[in-house]
């Protein structure tokens, strides 16, 4: 029981500030299920199945909200899933250590870039809704997926901060979109993905899951009353304490 309450506790803190931030549940959660005594691979794929209840309990808090239009969806489905396929296969050739520093910097670049632009994702004006845009787009939210994929948090933050510098999303809206089709569809494709290559700790999933869903609906809630500030400034904390936790390795 105490086990399952700290489980259970642990999921809560961590997806409520990654659905207010947009991503990064990993910051919390998988250290955890690793000093818990799990090993690398059985954590990530537990990790991994638990996140999808976020995107569940987010997608719950916006249904009624109208935040989530179908051109955008269809575009984060269709170009990210198969590049989280892609990125699930991929990671074994690459070395764990300098995947993490390139991720890290690369990360920390993305929390310094949103803070030294004040006005960024504050105003929702969208932009590249045309053929060209649309493609463009699709290509960066492959690669994103591919990241996502292959690595174990953070990367919900780049398809975030993707959304507002290129379609002109406000935080509010990226964070949205970032939770229903990169928390649902996009980590059940890397669960399933991992969860295939590796064995699933099933007897920690309840607790992870409930406070999964949660922080989600939590999160999302947050999000929704308070407004883009707050996101803007969640979004930016979460990044550069995932970089820095990243290249502390």
């Amino acid at each position: 029981m105490l086990e399952q309450t700290l489980l259970f506790l642990i999921s809560l803190v961590a997806n409520t500030f990654s659905s207010l931030a947009g991503g990064g549940a990993g910051l919390i959660q998988l250290p955890a299920l690793l000093m818990l005594g799990l090993p690398f691979s059985i954590a990530l794929a537990t990790h991994k199945i638990a996140s999808v209840a976020l995107g569940l309990g987010a997608t719950v808090r916006y249904l009624n909200e109208d935040m989530v239009q179908r051109k955008i969806a269809l575009l984060m489905l269709f170009s990210g899933v198969p590049g989280v396929i892609l990125g699930g296969f991929i990671i074994i050739n690459v070395p764990d250590r300098i995947a993490a520093i390139a991720l890290g910097v690369l990360t920390i670049l993305l929390g310094l870039y949103s803070i030294f632009n004040p006005k960024l994702g504050t105003s929702h004006s969208e932009t590249h809704m045309d053929t060209r845009g649309l493609m463009i787009g699709g290509l960066v939210l492959c690669f994103i997926g591919i990241l996502n994929g292959s690595l174990t948090s953070g990367t919900g933050l780049f398809a975030t901060l993707f959304l507002v510098r290129w379609f002109g999303l406000d935080y509010k809206h990226a964070v949205a979109y970032t939770l229903v089709m990169v928390g649902v569809f996009w980590n059940a494709t890397g669960a399933i993905t991992v969860g295939l290559l590796s064995s699933i700790q099933w007897d920690w999933l309840i607790a992870l899951l409930l406070g999964s869903f949660i922080g989600g609906y939590l999160g999302s809630h947050l999000a929704m009353m308070k407004g883009n500030m707050l996101i803007k400034r969640s979004y930016e904390i979460i990044t550069i304490m995932i970089g820095l936790k990243l290249l502390w390795g």
